[in-house]
């Protein structure tokens, strides 16, 4: 231990082990998919902090794990954005700054029982702060959220219809500054202990009391994924080779991925014809995304649209929630030399106003979503109010196919399946495509990134309402109440030992004879 503490008195060597510890936590996530670790990968990082010489020093040390862990989770950005993807990982980074000084402030030294009970409380929801501010559109959005990496374990979908995947997040953090607790300080292992057990006692309850999508019906839905297909035109005739091979399958709706027609149906009328002969000899809607300037209104769209064996349906859906540099420039003005070390959006796409419930054949509501909007887990819970039976994300990661992002992608589905009780399709231009039930449990296998099929899927149709629907995020308003309750309370502790201090000595000024100078003199 004391040669560790002294190779980590260097500041570099310090912010490089601080920097490691943070990416740690993405080795639960898709690809390595080692969900486990996230119930201990921030145990190191936490250790670290904790025995910063100085706040200032934990704060650096918290700044420099957060920098490990963004460009962890976005280092397949790095063949797009190239260096801008370092500066977007400082940004990103920097908002565990005051969680680090957090950490140190609550574990540091020999904390208390008392303290540590407090830490369990106060350092899950200084994490869900962060969450929650990196979760705007404009920093990227909600992608690689902690609690996201337990999509594959069961009981945490579960907990996820409970409080979304903002509480698997806070339980996360919990458990690990318990075992974090368990490993540094012997003092207080009773409340880390009780922590555990609470945790444990939440999840059991969660397993048992929660309700479960009640299953009332079944839909077949088919998923065309045509692969990495150079050009719009190419792409679109492999789509409908793909897609004529369904005919006779009794599919309900066919979905194809983000960016499918490269050209306005509008403009191209032969285009709409043909995808009207396609949903007559499939007897099936299809539901196509349309990547192109629109010739009813000015600027690139990308748009979810419904095609019938009449034509087009007049069931659109624009994207609302652009991605960062892929689809437009934050700042164009002052961020706009990004086009020029990157493949940053050259011309900033258009947005839609509002979220669409479209209606397939007589009795079937699909939600679309396009692309990461599928991180948004407050769309999925609109959706879901809205009296979706099915959830649709189409997506493409053509620019990723050989990096952890396809997967990364696809996962997020189980979760937002799982949260709003209600099955999800994954169809993506070139994989990963997935499709899930209501309970976030896979409903066949993966499409991968080396596929260029069609793939019929029996979908489960549950009704009812999960409490994270009913509820929203309750788990972020009290994660928030908990840090005002404990600023509040820091502050007026800080106010006491000010008021309680004894007023410093003043000597008399004398003169210099030796006697004290009076008043006026």
């Amino acid at each position: 231990m004391k040669t560790l503490g002294h190779w980590l008195a260097s500041p570099w060597r310090r912010s490089a082990a601080a920097a490691v510890a943070g990416a740690l936590p993405v080795l639960a996530f898709p690809a390595p998919s080692l969900w486990w670790c996230a119930y201990v990968a921030l145990v190191p990082w936490l250790l670290l902090l904790r025995t910063a010489p100085t706040g200032k020093r934990a704060a650096y040390d918290g700044w420099c794990g957060g920098f490990g862990f963004m460009l962890a989770m976005h280092h397949w950005l790095l063949p797009s954005l190239n260096v801008f993807t370092f500066l977007i990982a400082a940004l990103l980074g920097a908002l565990w700054a005051p969680w680090g000084r957090l950490v140190r402030c609550l574990l540091g030294g020999l904390p208390s029982s008392s303290r540590v009970a407090v830490a369990l409380l106060v350092l899950p929801s200084g994490w869900l702060a962060i969450e929650l501010v990196r979760s705007w559109q404009g920093l990227g959005g909600p992608w690689g959220m902690l609690g996201s990496s337990q999509w594959q374990a069961e009981p945490a979908l579960r907990l996820a219809s409970v409080g979304g995947v903002w509480l698997l997040s806070y339980l996360l953090v919990a458990v690990n500054v318990a075992v974090a607790v368990l490993v540094a300080v012997r003092r207080a292992r009773v409340p880390a202990m009780a922590g555990l057990v609470a945790t444990a006692a939440a999840t059991s309850a969660a397993w048992a009391f929660s309700p479960r999508p009640a299953v009332d019906g079944h839909v077949r839905i088919a998923v065309v994924q045509p692969g990495v297909i150079a050009g719009p035109d190419g792409r679109f005739d492999r789509e409908e080779q793909l897609t004529r091979r369904l005919a006779g399958q009794d599919v309900d709706l066919i979905v194809w991925g983000e960016s499918s027609v490269g050209f306005d149906l509008g403009d191209r009328p032969d285009l709409a014809r043909r995808l009207a002969d396609l949903s007559r000899a499939t007897g099936a809607d299809i539901l196509v995304n349309v990547d192109a300037r629109r010739s009813d209104k000015p600027g690139i769209y990308k748009s979810s649209v419904l095609v019938g064996p009449d034509g087009l349906t007049g069931e659109r859906y624009d994207k609302m929630r652009l991605v960062p540099f892929g689809e437009y420039i934050p700042a164009r003005s002052l961020l706009g030399w990004a086009t020029s070390v990157g493949k940053a959006a050259g011309e900033d796409r258009r947005r839609g106003s509002q979220p669409i419930v479209m209606n397939v054949g007589d009795d079937l509501r699909v939600g679309p979503l396009v692309c990461f909007e599928t991180a948004f887990p407050d769309m999925t819970r609109h959706l879901t109010r809205e009296g979706v039976d099915v959830l649709i994300g189409q997506s493409s990661t053509s620019s990723f196919q050989h990096s952890w992002a396809p997967e990364q992608h696809a996962s997020l589905a189980a979760l937002r399946a799982a949260e709003t009780g209600r099955p999800m399709v994954h169809a993506t231009l070139t994989g990963v495509s997935a499709v899930y039930g209501p309970d976030g449990q896979r409903a066949g296998s993966w499409l991968g990134t080396d596929a260029s099929a069609a793939r019929v899927y029996d979908l489960p149709l549950a009704h009812g309402t999960t409490p994270y629907v009913r509820h929203g995020d309750w788990t972020v308003h009290a994660a928030m109440l908990i840090l005002a309750l404990w600023a509040a309370g820091e502050g007026g502790r800080a106010l006491r030992i000010r008021r309680s201090a004894p007023e410093p000595r003043v000597r008399p000024v004398r003169t210099a004879h030796g006697s004290p100078a009076r008043p006026g003199r």
